[in-house]
């Protein structure tokens, strides 16, 4: 049963010229005035949330996009300070990019917010998308097995640490604590200092191909798994969610459909389908140009990559389009209504998902997202809200 609703801002800043006939995205470079703006609309954004009672805000972590797409390179210090301005809402971290991080750094860092908001910082993790941001940093992506094994490694790290009272790791890439002398003793062991004050930690993964090691590794670590993106459209969702249950399975855990798991989708409400098809169309179209490039949007041809990279081919080629990421089930468009009525097939259909994430593609202005954010909170939330209440218990 659904009764919890997310966003996820990634950190874009409002953007003329969307859609497939708008600037490139290569072409796009705003200054840092403009850039900065992502702080005021996640202000904007959390606050509004937070007064109409939805249960997170996420944020993405990302670095160097003079693009102006997604804009916030530090997630923990951001949440913090939303914390404060807050009253109920939680933060999330969606996602720390582990192998931009030493992981003792992310523990310590997340583990500080955990204090300082009393335990409104929800953690997450990921291995990354852009060669620009992880190779940067120095670690690999263009090497996904590498980066993968890579990871793991850091994420079990993680873990240790945040479980243990003092702990010890010997690996490929990390011995900790390294072998040095220390105030007259051979060191043997970290204690991190402080560690989160609410244990087991809540921590969520992106899926994207859904392989079986990632959902096992995911599985055995306690990883609660988004899936949204190409992943959310039509028949792939099921698949995923079916593989989920079988990674759960094979360490002896038996899991409803859609438990431990977050549905996102992108949305947008109108008074009808055809009207919101007409906004919102340029804006999933420039959600494409700039993620199709970036390998998330598997079905795409490396023909319909270069056509979207020119303004002048692309509005008559054969691209995606809004209309079938609606028919597909990956975009929520048209009335409160119509979106309430697929929300609850959804949950007959998956009776153990309990959070949904919706959230507005890149380049909406932040006027239009806080209305579309306040709409949706105002007449679909409050339609799952009900579920919350228990039934009466009446005396024989």
């Amino acid at each position: 049963m659904i009764t919890k609703f997310d966003s996820l801002f990634a950190g874009h800043i409002d953007m003329e010229n969307a859609g497939y006939g708008g600037t490139a995205v290569n072409d796009r470079r705003f200054p840092n005035e403009d850039l900065a703006t992502v702080f005021d609309k996640a202000e904007g954004m959390a606050k509004l949330m937070d007064r109409l009672g939805y249960n997170a805000f996420w944020m993405a972590e990302h670095h160097f996009q003079h693009e102006g797409y997604e804009c916030i390179p530090n997630v923990l210090m951001a949440a913090l300070h939303l914390a404060h301005l807050t009253r109920n809402i939680k933060i999330g971290c969606g996602f720390n990019i582990t192998p931009m991080w030493h992981p003792l750094r992310l523990v310590e860092d997340y583990a500080t917010a955990d204090i300082l908001t009393g335990g409104r910082v929800i953690f997450g993790v990921g291995r990354g998308y852009h060669t620009r941001e992880v190779e940067t940093f120095g670690s690999p992506l263009l090497d996904q097995p590498a980066n993968r094994e890579l990871f793991e490694e850091q994420v079990d790290i993680i873990f240790k640490a945040f479980n243990n009272e003092s702990f010890l790791h010997r690996g490929k890439h990390y011995t900790l604590p390294p072998e040095v002398p220390y105030r007259g003793y051979d060191l043997k062991e970290l204690t991190v200092v402080p560690r989160p004050l609410r244990l087991p930690v809540e921590c969520w993964q992106p899926i994207q191909g859904g392989t079986a090691r990632a959902m096992d590794f995911m599985a055995k670590q306690g990883i609660r798994g988004l899936i949204g993106g190409g992943s959310a459209e039509g028949g792939a969702m099921h698949r995923v969610v079916l593989a989920w249950q079988e990674a759960h399975a094979r360490i002896g855990q038996q899991l409803e459909m859609g438990e431990r798991l977050c549905f996102g989708f992108h949305f947008y409400l109108a008074k009808n389908r055809e009207q919101g098809i007409r906004e919102a169309g340029k804006y999933y179209e420039e959600n494409m140009k700039m993620f199709g490039e970036l390998r998330l949007v598997r079905a795409l041809s490396d023909e319909q990559i270069e056509i979207m990279r020119d303004p002048k081919r692309a509005p008559y080629a054969k691209l995606p389009r809004i209309e079938d990421a609606i028919a597909n089930g990956g975009v929520l468009c048209g009335s409160p209504e119509q979106v309430i009525e697929h929300l609850k097939a959804l949950e007959r259909r998956y009776p153990g998902l309990e959070r949904v994430s919706v959230s507005l593609s890149v380049g909406v202005p932040k006027s239009v997202c806080l209305e579309q954010l306040e709409w949706f909170g105002k007449e679909v939330l409050p339609e799952f809200q009900k579920a919350k209440v228990a039934e009466p218990a009446f005396a024989n």
